[in-house]
């Protein structure tokens, strides 16, 4: 780099830095397919009073990924190894990708976390037991999680539906991603593995709101 580029940069950062667009870029988390347990379909599928075992802490306060794994059967198919997250909730619910719906021959549509009305159910293999769900089963909507005080920064709100850009050989912009504002929440936006690896995401990556 010659003394003009140089000189080119530290204006390009000061800039950037003025701007405050650092501090505008939000962590992405990168998720695969997964499932969300009832206690009682906890209790069908793995024994009665059957607790989870707590493999790995998630970036969202509370929410940790489990040892225990269930099969995930439909019509026409199946997919072993499902991992569970803790801790147990209300209803069960099972997050696949697009492409699981050929292999599972159950056809499903993105849909906001324990939005489950409507939704298609699902069969659940365990080492105990067997769990045939009446809804449950869908595609997670790509969203943002942060608290009150990162929505006021960003100014948006609970519920309101954005655009995100990324930037690399593969970025480009999603649109339809929801804003989830909790008290509790961590800043990330998730994206399933397909939604990352159309664009060359990875779990280092970051983005930006488009306004």
């Amino acid at each position: 780099m010659d003394k003009y580029e140089a000189v080119i940069k530290l204006l390009m950062d000061a800039v950037k830095s003025e701007s405050g667009s650092d501090e505008l870029t939000i962590p992405v988390g990168v998720s695969n397919r997964h499932v969300h347990l009832s206690q009682e379909d906890l209790d069908t599928l793995f024994g009665k009073g059957y607790e989870l075992t707590n493999m790995k802490e998630l970036s969202q306060p509370g929410q940790y990924a489990c040892k225990e794994m269930v099969t995930v059967c439909g019509p026409k198919g199946a997919i072993e190894k499902v991992r569970i997250l803790g801790p147990v909730r209300k209803q069960t619910q099972v997050e696949i990708l697009a492409a699981d719906c050929f292999k599972l021959g159950r056809n499903t549509t993105p849909k906001m976390s324990g939005e489950l009305a409507g939704t298609p159910g699902i069969t659940l293999v365990g080492p105990k037991g067997t769990v045939e769900t009446k809804e449950g089963l869908i595609i997670a909507q790509r969203h943002i999680h942060m608290s009150p005080s990162d929505a006021l920064k960003f100014g948006v709100h609970d519920g309101e539906t954005v655009k995100i850009e990324t930037e690399g050989i593969r970025g480009g912009i999603f649109n339809n991603v929801a804003i989830r504002v909790t008290e509790t929440s961590a800043l990330e936006c998730h994206l399933d593995t397909e939604e990352a690896n159309a664009m060359g995401l990875s779990g280092t990556s970051k983005i930006t709101i488009v306004k």
